[in-house]
């Protein structure tokens, strides 16, 4: 089980590679550090040669996804993941439910039950099922669009 989901996409470009990377160098604003910040471009990142690791511009949720990609010929692969800064402060909030469970089991021994472990299982299930991934899947979409667009994107596949 990964704790943090990652998406492995192929794509097909409508014009030429080096067409395609002209634009996307065009509304880049070229950083080593993936990080929102206000700029009148669609990302933030670093495009070297044929390939890119890129976060979208968007204050607040933009950094929330990296698109690492590259384009051969007219194809291509990108790998949507959430940015390390990210999954440390996500790991710390994983952490909150055995920080009360060892509380519990230390502070009132009495009332420590088999429904606390329970209780544990399904604050972790919430927290990585229900807010991680649905904060996942919403911003690697508008991500993935904008890569679209600026991209020409004939068309998008999941692997």
């Amino acid at each position: 089980m990964n704790i943090f989901p990652k998406s492995y996409y192929t794509f097909k470009i409508i014009g030429e590679e080096t067409e395609t990377l002209e634009r996307l160098k065009r509304r880049t604003e070229l950083s080593e550090s993936l990080t929102s910040k206000i700029t009148d471009k669609s990302f933030r990142g670093i495009i070297k040669d044929n390939s890119f690791r890129i976060i979208s511009s968007e204050i607040g949720k933009g950094a929330f996804c990296v698109l690492t990609g590259e384009i051969v010929n007219k194809d291509g692969q990108v790998e949507v993941e959430i940015n390390k800064a990210f999954r440390i402060l996500l790991s710390i909030l994983l952490c909150f439910p055995f920080i009360g469970f060892i509380t519990l089991f230390f502070s009132n021994k009495q009332e420590f039950s088999i429904i606390s472990i329970l209780a544990v299982i399904l604050q972790l299930l919430m927290i990585r099922y229900v807010f991680i991934e649905l904060a996942f899947r919403r911003f690697s979409k508008s991500s993935l669009t904008k890569l679209s667009d600026v991209l020409d994107i004939d068309y998008i596949e999941k692997n």
